[in-house]
């Protein structure tokens, strides 16, 4: 149909203009011989007015209705700063309903206070809401400044497969049955790793993809079970090397979307500094409040609670809020004992308060004066400071004081709002050991590189080597994570070996990728960003779904499909597969 621009697109400018639009309408105003009607399309909605000659051919027009109007752009009488058309109004001089509406089982508004879950169930008319049409609008911006930007720098986009077999080292796969070849499985791929690494053993030396990938594990807020990376892997390469490229595309896409220069280069830290600091390995750089050791000033202390820790080699450690000891009362406190307590672990939390010059607290009676003062000096405490304190083994204190650090900083406001900073993660630990499993398994993967340094001690002392895996955090979300790969095939035995997987069993799981690395594989390594918490930090927004299309609850449902659904015993048969046991309604 006939339109001459978008309804949102219209200025001050274009006053005398004969323009042809089409939108929903958004919201009616009826006074007397006039009609006004907001007018509503992807690019912004327009006033549309509707004189006595008009006015009865609109009569019957009601929410969401479509409409075609032709008419002229005029200055509004007074403008309305809340929109970016306030400035004028369109003078209606023809009308054609095109389609009609019932009325809308949702609120159709930015600020619609109808709950998440209705919309979700109406999601087709939830994305009408021009908060989520921007969004939608930002994420395909994002996209093609990542297409522009690898492309420029020479790589190029390749698809992988989506029905891939299974590997399960990680988080679990979602099975395809095969119909042809009744019993066995194809897996959705949780990311393109193997084939990307193929495709550097194959040549193609700077590959990206826009790919969608899947991992069938427990939600979180920032998490889908299908979701988008920007993968990226590349030849001939280090860490300064993958580094240089994201933090080059990481300035493309926010100068070019939301019009921000970020920094030349991004922070790097170790992941033991990230922990000791900030007791996270994603933490927000924004605020400071960085955790203290005061473990050095109770070694020799009269107080056993902080002098068996320090004996039993934990850490007795702080974080300070300046300003703060008022907005704390005994209940308060309490709280945050609570929250550490059942939370962390963490066997107390301790405070002190300087009031008045005074330094009280809950630990203050069993401290001698020295240690007292020597607290004092090292935290440079001023009146009204809060201090919170736990002693504890250092996997335990740590976390525990990291959360109060951001708790407390959302509590007291402490965060900076159009504030972004990056911050690369490096040095993870190579393995951790699962309980469940009673084995070291793979951290990040079983096909990230050791630090060259820590290869000797894969075996003697698995939980000393650190890897050369990589995340970049921002503002306390981690956006990607990445390493340099093994591309040496003894290595990778080695390594297989340290996670207790034979090489009969690595066969078993990865015996195509083996067999490659037999003809001369390049260094290489990789990134893989996640596109919706990128898109969800430049919408400034904490919900992932609401840079998501079509996304599902927590509880990993589709409200408007209603999937996952039984389907027909008919189309089981056909797979070879019978359910044993379904859960009940």
């Amino acid at each position: 149909m006939e339109r001459t621009c978008g309804n949102g697109t219209l200025r001050i400018s274009d006053e005398g203009r004969e323009v042809t639009l089409i939108g929903w309408v958004a919201k009616r105003r009826n006074l007397g011989s006039l009609v006004f009607i907001d007018l509503r399309d992807r690019s912004g909605i327009v006033q549309i007015t509707f004189d006595e000659t008009m006015a009865e051919k609109v009569k019957d027009v009601r929410n969401e209705y479509i409409l075609q109007v032709k008419g002229t752009v005029v200055k509004r009488s007074a403008a309305n700063p809340k929109m970016a058309t306030g400035e004028i109004e369109v003078l209606a001089k023809e009308v054609v309903i095109v389609n009609s509406a019932e009325t809308a089982p949702i609120e159709i508004a930015d600020d619609s206070s109808t709950n998440e879950d209705t919309r979700l169930k109406y999601r087709y008319l939830d994305l009408r809401r021009p908060v989520l049409q921007k969004n939608m609008i930002l994420r395909h911006k994002v996209c093609m400044v990542a297409r522009k930007v690898l492309d420029e720098k020479g790589f190029i986009e390749i698809e992988t497969p989506i029905l891939a077999r299974s590997t399960p080292e990680g988080a679990r796969d979602y099975l395809v049955p095969s119909r042809i070849y009744n019993g066995k499985f194809w897996a959705l791929p949780q990311s393109p790793q193997i084939y990307k690494q193929l495709l550097m053993i194959s040549g193609m030396e700077k590959y990206f993809q826009i790919a969608r990938c899947f991992r069938d594990e427990d939600l979180r807020a920032d998490r889908q079970p299908e979701f988008t990376q920007i993968d990226i892997e590349m030849s001939f390469g280090d860490e300064d090397t993958v580094f240089a490229t994201v933090e080059d595309l990481m300035k493309a896409i926010f100068k070019e979307t939301i019009n921000v220069d970020l920094e030349d280069r991004f922070v790097r830290l170790t992941w033991d500094e990230c922990m000791k600091r900030y007791g996270s390995d994603k933490p927000d750089l924004r605020y400071g409040n960085e955790i203290i050791d005061l473990t050095d000033l109770f070694r020799e202390s009269e107080f056993q609670v902080f002098r068996s820790v320090a004996d039993a080699n934990g850490v007795i450690g702080c974080v300070k809020f300046e300003n703060a000891a008022d907005k704390y009362s005994r209940k308060g406190l309490d709280k945050l004992q609570d929250f550490v307590k059942h939370g962390f672990r963490a066997k107390a939390l301790a405070y002190l308060k300087m009031e008045n010059g005074t330094l009280t607290g809950s630990v203050v009676k069993p401290l001698s004066d020295a240690e007292k003062q020597a607290v004092c000096d090292k935290l440079g405490l001023k009146d009204n400071d809060l201090v919170l304190i736990i002693a504890d083994q250092p996997k335990i204190a740590l976390p525990a004081l990291g959360a109060l650090r951001v708790r407390l900083a959302h509590e007291l406001e402490l965060i900076p709002e159009n504030v972004y900073k990056f911050l690369w993660v490096t040095d993870f630990p190579m393995f951790e050991y699962s309980e469940e499993e009673n084995r070291w398994v793979a951290a990040h993967h079983p096909f990230t590189a050791p630090k060259e340094e820590d290869v000797e001690r894969l075996f003697s002392d698995p939980g000393s080597v650190s890897s050369r895996a990589y995340d970049l955090v921002l503002n306390g979300y981690e956006l990607l994570s990445g390493s340099i790969r093994i591309h040496d095939q003894e290595l990778q035995e080695k390594v297989f070996e340290a996670i207790g997987l034979t090489m009969e069993k690595a066969r078993e799981r990865f015996g195509f990728f083996l067999d490659a690395f037999r003809y001369g594989t390049p260094p290489h390594g990789g990134v893989g960003i996640g596109l919706e918490r990128l898109v969800m930090v430049l919408a400034g927004t904490d919900n992932i779904r609401d840079v998501v299309a079509f996304p599902t609850t927590n509880s990993s449902l589709d409200l408007m499909s209603d999937a996952p659904n039984v389907v027909d015993k008919a189309q089981l048969d056909i797979l070879g597969i019978e359910i044993s046991n379904k859960d009940k309604d």
